[in-house]
């Protein structure tokens, strides 16, 4: 399969046409983890925004488990977005493959497609609501 056809199955990109799913495949990076390894870690900065194409992980804050992550899901957009510090600690459950994208590639993909960028700045507003609420999902 294709990154263009495993982005097309992530509903963050289902609406892009073949050419924009195109262009947003050259700019990502696969990257194969081990099950046990932090991706992210609470507190340090951040420089890339990741989507999980295979594989599950456990989110943490100060501890707790806040979510469960699997493929389609993405973390990193507000370190990415506003250049603050983790805000959460992701663990990789399982081994699994995420597409990254780091600060440029990022800023970028949101200048060439709008429709990805208000999903995922509606993405990253429910976030910064489900931090300050202590939401679990």
């Amino acid at each position: 399969m294709s990154v263009d056809e495993k982005l097309a199955n992530i509903e963050l990109f289902s609406e892009l046409s073949k050419s924009e799913l195109k262009k947003v495949g050259k700019l990502m990076t696969p990257v194969a983890v081990k099950a046990g390894r932090d991706l992210v870690r609470e507190g340090e900065p951040g420089r890339e925004f990741m989507i999980i194409v295979d594989g599950t992980a456990t989110v943490r804050r100060r501890g707790r488990v806040i979510a469960r992550l699997g493929p389609g899901d993405f973390f990193g957009e507000l370190a990415v977005i506003a250049g603050v510090p983790r805000t959460a600690t992701v663990t990789a459950d399982t081994d699994m493959v995420v597409e990254a994208l780091n600060r440029r590639e990022f800023s970028t993909l949101l200048d060439e497609s709008p429709k990805i960028a208000k999903k995922i700045l509606v993405g990253a507003v429910k976030r910064l609501h489900e931090l300050e609420e202590g939401v679990v999902r």
